[in-house]
């Protein structure tokens, strides 16, 4: 089942970034779960909780993606279990201005995903982007070291 698995939540997360793409809000929603939590770039930094709170975070989006911004999948990786999954994935997201002036840059999703009353929905959503205004130091920090 983990390759089929992966094969349908890999179209559901296709379906639903075509879904954000072209502003419909009711295929963003449709595979989320009731109890979703996502962690997003802009605030609240706590997290929204709830597919209502889920839902109020997306009509300023699209409305700032209907003036040509982009919202692509570059890659994606699923893995599946029985009744649980996560994937990551990076898309381009951003004006074509913001590309330009930074083209490396993408947009990080990771998603939690469990499969309840035959149908596999998104649990937990979390969207970053990587800190690019500071110079990396080339350092890896040990778990519990000094900061």
């Amino acid at each position: 089942m983990t390759a089929a698995a992966e094969d349908v939540i890999r179209t559901l997360i296709e379906r639903w970034a075509e879904a954000v793409h072209s502003g419909d809000m009711d295929a963003v929603l449709a595979y989320h779960a009731k109890d979703i939590v996502m962690f997003d770039v802009p605030p609240p930094f706590e997290g929204v909780r709830g597919i209502e709170a889920y839902r109020e975070t997306w009509p300023p989006f699209f409305e700032w993606q209907a003036n040509g911004a982009s919202f692509e999948i570059e890659s994606l990786d699923v893995t599946a279990g029985g009744d649980v999954a996560f994937a990551h994935a990076l898309l381009r997201c951003g004006t074509a201005e913001e590309l330009a002036a930074n083209p490396a840059n993408r947009l990080r999703l990771t998603l939690g995903l469990l499969f309840e009353d035959g149908r596999w929905v998104v649990t937990h959503e979390h969207h970053s982007f990587p800190i690019t205004d500071q110079p990396a130091t080339g350092q890896v920090r040990e778990p519990g070291g000094a900061r």
